[in-house]
């Protein structure tokens, strides 16, 4: 039974963990990833053009082109999906699972940099072709981005657990397939 109670403060500290972080409304995301994303950006389109950051989220190009992160192209909700698919995940060690997170965000932080610098490429040069990449990015490459990040996090860390799934047959008792016997 001590087992047991365990297991579920486990799924309540994890769940709780979840919902802390996203107050209020995914601050903490932001204020890391903000400076974490628009400086590799500035310092990248730097090496192309007179680039200046202002602000810690502007980045004007040869004084007259201002590129503005906001929080849409910072993506803290695709960095809080994450998150959530790993905290929702269960039988995963701490230690692993905060080597996870870590690979999860920073793999996620390069492809999210890499993105906004060929945009902004893109931008700078005036092509009528920036609206709809933009679009594309956006709508499409950063769930794709996600998607391809969580299942090869699954793969390169032998995660055998379902988010969400697993959690709730542990919770109604039906434990590797087996159900326990009601009299």
């Amino acid at each position: 039974m001590k087992e047991k109670n365990k297991l579920v403060f486990d799924i309540v500290i994890r769940y709780a963990l979840l919902i802390l972080v996203a107050l209020p409304n995914l601050f903490l995301f932001y204020l890391i990833f903000t400076p974490l994303t628009a400086w590799p950006v500035f310092f990248l389109l730097n090496f192309f053009y007179d680039a200046l950051l202002v602000s810690g989220r502007i980045i004007i190009i040869n004084r007259v082109i201002p590129i503005e992160l906001i929080q849409a192209c910072i993506a803290g909700a695709a960095y809080y999906l994450l998150f959530i698919l790993n905290l929702a995940t269960r039988d995963i060690k701490t230690k692993k699972r905060i080597i996870m997170l870590l690979w999860a965000f920073g793999t996620f932080l390069l492809l999210n940099i890499l993105r906004i610098f060929f945009l902004s490429l893109i931008a700078v040069s005036g092509s009528s072709f920036f609206d709809i990449t933009h679009r594309v990015f956006w709508y499409v490459l950063s769930t794709v981005f996600v998607v391809v990040i969580w299942f090869a996090e699954v793969k390169i860390f032998k995660i055998k657990a379902t988010p969400f799934y697993s959690d709730l047959k542990f919770l109604s008792g039906k434990r590797r397939g087996k159900r326990k016997k009601r009299r």
